[in-house]
């Protein structure tokens, strides 16, 4: 069993490691990226399984999920045993190298932030554009603050699953667990939605990412508060949303993030949009202005480098006490 305190430094590293450099561009080219290799297995999963009636297709989305956790889960704690031959030290070194590629703090913020110069360069379809990478949404159907909140949301929203939840589970279990939540939130998105296709097949899935996430969505509304307490902004106001809007979501988790960085901001996020077509109803978060513009978007920003900055120093603050208990 892995100490708390190993598990802990794995994170820093990990945390240090991939906010300094990302993932880098060569290294993608050259042999891809985790996700991109647990998405051509569940892709393979599904082929083979995904067929049937109903019942079937649902039984059928519980096996590929457990097989997709057992290959996953089995594969990273082989490679922590193997370093853990090479001694202490070598082991942590090299598990935080790897765990590095799994949180995604460096490509969330260039990712929004381009959605910001877009709009400022280049204008409407520039914003369009780059806000299309980043949301499931329609870019042609969003104006001007319409792609500044669905930015902001979506910042609010990877904060969550691809920085805080793998961080989290990387610190109670190491590789493994980061590894392990990886192949979950990659299976929802890939498979979780409610379709014709998916809606059986997926439902294992979309429920099982609902629960991992479940502890890193309370603590990342609690980050944004943090970090808006800091700069300036509103942070009564974020732990006030989140209150009062973060339970009326139709996500189980978003509405912790979304609510905080809507209340800090002073700005009203969510509420009905459309994907593909189809208006899907939800409720608002926030109770401030709906018309954001491109600033919000540079103090979103601000506030989410704030709250990286302060979930570091509290994986840091464990990490001391964890070897301070320990002896």
């Amino acid at each position: 069993m892995v100490h708390p305190p190993d598990t802990l430094a794995c994170l820093a590293i990990a945390l240090g490691i991939e906010a300094a450099a990302g993932y880098p561009d060569a290294l993608y080219r050259a042999i891809g990226h985790p996700v991109t290799w647990i998405g051509r297995l569940i892709a393979a999963l599904e082929r083979g399984l995904n067929r049937g009636s109903e019942r079937r297709r649902r039984l059928a989305g519980v096996l590929a999920l457990v097989l997709l956790l057992a290959v996953v889960g089995g594969l990273a704690g082989l490679v922590t045993a193997a370093a853990g031959l090479a001694g202490p030290l070598p082991a942590l070194v090299l598990t935080g190298v790897l765990a590095a590629s799994l949180p995604a703090q460096r490509s969330l913020h260039q990712h929004v932030a381009a959605v910001e110069t877009g709009l400022r360069a280049g204008g409407l379809e520039a914003g369009r554009r780059a806000v299309s990478m980043i949301v499931g949404r329609d870019p042609e159907r969003l104006d001007g603050p319409a792609i500044c909140r669905a930015a902001i949301e979506s910042l609010s929203e990877n904060f969550s699953d691809g920085i805080v939840a793998p961080a989290f589970w990387i610190g109670v279990l190491g590789l493994p667990g980061g590894a392990l939540y990886k192949a979950a939130n990659t299976a929802d998105s890939m498979i979780g939605h409610r379709t014709p296709r998916y809606a059986a097949f997926g439902w294992a899935a979309a429920r099982f990412d609902d629960l991992v996430n479940l502890p890193a969505s309370r603590l990342a509304g609690l980050l944004i508060a943090g970090a808006a307490f800091l700069r300036g902004a509103d942070g009564r106001g974020a732990l006030r949303a989140m209150a009062r809007d973060a339970r009326r979501h139709r996500s189980p988790n978003a509405g912790w993030p979304e609510s905080a960085m809507a209340g800090a901001l002073g700005l009203r996020l969510a509420g009905p949009r459309v994907y593909d077509g189809t208006l899907v109803p939800d409720a608002h978060m926030g109770d401030g202005r709906a018309e954001a513009t491109p600033d919000d978007i540079g103090r979103a920003l601000a506030l989410y480098r704030t709250a990286c900055w302060l979930q570091g120093g509290l994986v840091v603050g464990l990490l001391a006490l964890g070897f301070a208990l320990a002896g």
